[in-house]
């Protein structure tokens, strides 16, 4: 086969900002803390896949591509050869799991915020409308970033970005409407942050971004980001065991007149209240509501919706769906759901497709199907999902199927 350049490889070098080095040097860590062995990868290997002269990189070093950039071999644009195609990841027992020590953590951040832009934030001088543009660019990657992997080192990359927002209002000059967008992007890049702490686990500091992202809307005086923001807290009282008061908060959103226009963001809101009314014993409130989103999100158009809302996909309305009905008890409803949700899912919410294979296999757990359970997250690949969350329930899931025992779901 006639060597072709790996464009995808090269791309995603740039994206991630690494130099052909530095992949060397992150695969070969990610190899020793995986594998117990060095992977011995050098800038050679790295110059020679994306030359196009190895299609197929060995297992060691293809293991560790696919968790630094959270991609399939072949969307890193690697053809498999016919040989290989079924020993390329060998079978394991139970999928690797593996903590992120601080330094690894840092240097992904460090790589980050180079590739996404946000170090490019002005910190004197009078900024326009023209900056306010650009903030809006870094903000959409970071919610791509967010929708497509998780948390992780992005929480780090959101915060600081979230700083250099607030010292360009406290040291730059502007006029009134910079003001009030320079609050909106302040607003939207703390709930960023605010969903990525959560995926990490860090409820405190989730809590803390929420209030700041709602402080900073109502400043803006923007509706909509205000909705976002007290959605966000609602999301936020449910992960605390607090259903009823989440519902009030939902409800309270749904009210306001404005959302008359923004029909995704109604729609969501809908599909979250319904499961807060599965969980306090209201199945048929559920089942309005439930109803009420997929109508409404029906005549919902995509073009010019925000870029925080770029997961809300028929995918993603199945899947609340399937965790409204996991909660009121319907596992057997859940399941098929669940299973549509994966059907639907794009290949660009890696995140997503792991959490919902998850919730798959515990509902599968919840009717003592722990066979099934098993092989569904027998080829499960976290290696790309930043998620702290999701990777422990996937452990817990995998233990449980191994035993046969149920799990609880840990609420998204």
């Amino acid at each position: 086969m006639p060597k072709q350049r790996n464009t995808t490889l090269d791309a995603l070098l740039t994206e991630f900002g690494y130099t052909h080095q530095q992949l060397a040097d992150e695969v070969n860590r990610i190899a020793l803390d995986e594998f117990g062995t060095p992977a011995n990868c050098t800038d050679r290997h790295v110059r020679r896949w994306i030359a196009g002269e190895v299609r197929w990189p060995w297992p060691r070093y293809l293991r560790p591509l696919q968790e630094i950039f959270g991609r399939s071999p072949e969307a890193m644009g690697f053809v498999s050869r016919k040989a290989s195609q079924n020993a390329t990841v060998p079978p394991r027992l139970a999928p690797v799991m593996r903590h992120h020590t601080m330094q690894r953590r840092t240097f992904i951040a460090g790589a980050l915020i180079a590739a996404l832009g946000t170090d490019q934030t002005p910190q004197r001088g009078r900024l326009g409308m023209s900056d306010v543009d650009r903030f809006q660019g870094a903000t959409t990657r970071l919610d791509a970033h967010f929708n497509g992997l998780g948390g992780g080192a992005l929480v780090d990359v959101a915060a600081d970005y979230l700083s250099r927002l607030q010292r360009a209002l406290d040291h730059c000059t502007y006029g009134e409407r910079v003001e009030r967008a320079m609050h909106r992007a302040v607003a939207e890049v703390a709930a960023c942050a605010g969903w990525s702490a959560h995926d990490c686990g860090d409820y405190g500091r989730a809590a803390q971004l929420r209030n700041q992202a709602l402080q900073a809307a109502l400043l803006a005086r923007d509706p909509v980001a205000v909705t976002r923001a007290w959605s966000d807290l609602a999301a936020q009282a449910e992960h605390a065991g607090r259903p009823a008061e989440a519902a009030r908060i939902n409800r309270a959103a749904l009210a306001e007149r404005h959302l008359r226009a923004e029909p995704l963001i109604t729609a969501l809101l809908h599909a979250r209240l319904a499961d807060c009314l599965a969980q306090i014993n209201d199945p048929k409130g559920m089942g309005r509501h439930l109803a009420a989103a997929e109508r409404i999100y029906d005549r919902a158009g995509t073009v010019g919706a925000p870029s925080w809302l770029a997961f809300l996909t028929p995918a993603e309305l199945s899947g609340l769906g399937a965790i409204a009905h996991q909660s009121a008890g319907l596992y057997v409803r859940a399941e098929e759901q669940t299973a549509c949700t994966l059907e639907l899912l794009d290949d660009r919410f890696a995140r997503n497709r792991t959490y919902y294979t998850v919730l798959l296999a515990e509902l599968q757990l919840a009717q003592g199907a722990s066979d099934r359970a098993a092989a569904t997250v027998a080829d499960v690949q976290v290696s790309g999902v930043a998620s702290s969350r999701i990777t422990a329930r996937l452990e817990r899931v995998t233990a449980a199927a191994s035993t046969g025992r149920d799990v609880r779901d840990d609420t998204r």
